[in-house]
């Protein structure tokens, strides 16, 4: 029989012949799998107690799971560097790098494998770890508030004749991804302020809050649970500032657009 992925509903139903007493050839006529793989679930199912014909049929997680945890890795997989695999934990928990990983099995354990061999173990060893790249989908109600920044533009000419950095001011909504990108030549706070309120007649209505990120226009400070705004920022809203980056409370609804 050729190599085919074996379904746990086909490991069930060879349990199931196998608890009736039927043989390996005969299980392999019925085409579940070859003679070989059921002699090797036999004593697998055996060593776990399955065939006690009392006893209630595993389901097909419990025997996913006890696969799983019996299946052998290829030898031609494992790395010659496995000997030394917490000692190379510790160097890449300290910061080094392959190579010099490599050179100091080389110089300190007589290392006869190639870097590649390292590369794997390394590699195994940060499949391991715990990820930290993770992140989390926020989600927001038509409304609800929009995101602003300054971001670097392109170089364009100055009315004085001179080539300058321009910079983007950006606003967001955070249900629809609309945005507004507008052009200038600084990011002091009064170029801040007139780009949000050209920003609202644009969309033509303002969000319940706006959210900043770290704009020097616009944070003067940082305190434990939001962030301290410049003064004038602070009057463009009618409410207290009542958490990071909240701002401004909706006066009117958008309308034109689902923001």
């Amino acid at each position: 029989m050729g190599r085919r992925k074996i379904e746990m509903h086909e490991y069930r139903n060879v349990l199931i012949r196998l608890r009736a007493g039927d043989g390996d050839r005969e299980i392999a006529r019925l085409g579940l799998m070859g003679r070989v793989k059921v002699a090797s679930f036999r004593e697998h199912a055996r060593s776990l107690g399955w065939l006690e014909a009392e006893l209630p049929l595993p389901e097909p997680e419990v025997i996913a799971l006890s696969l799983c945890a019996a299946a052998k890795r290829p030898s031609s997989t494992v790395s010659k560097a496995h000997p030394w695999r917490e000692q190379v934990a510790r160097w890449m928990a300290a910061g080094v790098e392959g190579v010099a990983i490599h050179a100091a099995l080389v110089r300190e354990h007589q290392f006869c494998g190639s870097y590649s061999s390292v590369y794997r173990i390394m590699r195994d060893i940060a499949k391991a770890q715990p990820r930290t790249d993770l992140t989390v989908r926020l989600s927001f109600k038509p409304g609800e508030a929009a995101q602003v920044d300054f971001g670097a533009g392109p170089f364009l000419v100055h009315p004085d004749g001179q080539r300058r950095r321009t910079w983007a001011f950006v606003m967001t909504l955070c249900h629809s991804r609309h945005q507004y990108v507008e052009f200038v030549w600084d990011q002091t706070v009064a170029t801040w302020l007139g780009c949000h309120r050209r920003a609202f007649e644009w969309f033509g209505g303002v969000p319940e809050r706006v959210i900043i990120d770290n704009a020097k226009c616009a944070v003067t400070g940082h305190c434990p649970a939001f962030l301290r705004t410049d003064c004038r920022y602070q009057r463009m809203r009618p409410d207290q500032q009542t958490g990071r980056g909240r701002i401004w409370k909706r006066r009117r609804a958008c309308s034109g657009v689902q923001c």
